[in-house]
């Protein structure tokens, strides 16, 4: 980038220049403030300016990044047909869309979830699969309000996370051994849907306990 054009820009305009240039130095450095600054200087800017664009060092770029992967997600799937199908493809093509967009990014995916998963950024890291899981729900169509709300992001962020993690070390060919765990995962995610569909048919037929009760209580009623 231009070292004129970066000078005359704002913290503000200088963090996506900084967060494309830290591309090339995470799967080495990782999210750390050493890619940042090596970012500032590949764009021709100085360290100082580079912690005014992230006050937060290199877990705030970090963040940055989650979100723009969010919303460049949610604008893929929006160009795909998921609405003509079956949920279970709708998820499925979710997850291994968004896995597809970073197979070329693997040791950086690799990296952030390792500063991630250290005790002080555990929230930002649960927050960030729950956001993922809530962009998949939404482009397959979701309009749930209730509990299954919660319930459906809960369940879909626990299987992207083991699939994540299946894909981070997967030598297989265009990775088919991921999409095999991928589609056992929905599976077993699809039985213990149907599993609880049923139980609540079967517990609609069964007598009401304190309905029972009540008749015992007060006959006649």
């Amino acid at each position: 980038m231009n070292a004129q054009k970066t000078a005359d820009q704002t913290p503000e305009e200088l963090r996506l220049p900084l967060l494309v240039a830290m591309d090339q130095h995470v799967p080495f450095d990782g999210w750390t403030d050493k890619a940042l600054m090596n970012a500032a200087a590949d764009i021709g800017i100085s360290d100082p300016m580079a912690e005014l664009a992230f006050p937060g060092g290199a877990i705030e770029a970090l963040q940055m990044h989650l979100d723009a992967e969010d919303a460049a997600l949610a604008d893929k799937l929006a160009t795909l047909d998921l609405p003509s199908m079956k949920i279970r493809d709708r998820i499925t093509v979710a997850i291994r869309t968004r896995l597809e967009m970073n197979a070329n990014r693997r040791e950086a995916v690799r990296r952030g979830l390792t500063v991630l998963a250290l005790p002080q950024h555990l929230a930002m890291g649960s927050k960030a699969v729950w956001n993922t899981a809530d962009v998949m729900w939404r482009a397959a169509c979701d309009t749930s309000t209730d509990h299954n709300w919660y319930t459906k992001r809960a369940t879909l962020s626990a299987v992207f996370s083991a699939v994540l993690l299946f894909w981070l070390n997967d030598d297989s060919d265009e990775f088919v051994d991921t999409w095999a765990f991928l589609d056992r995962r929905i599976e077993d995610v699809m039985k213990i849907e149907t599993a609880k569909f049923r139980m609540r048919g079967m517990s609609a037929n069964l007598p009401s306990l304190s309905r029972f009760l009540g008749r015992i209580r007060y006959p006649g009623q």
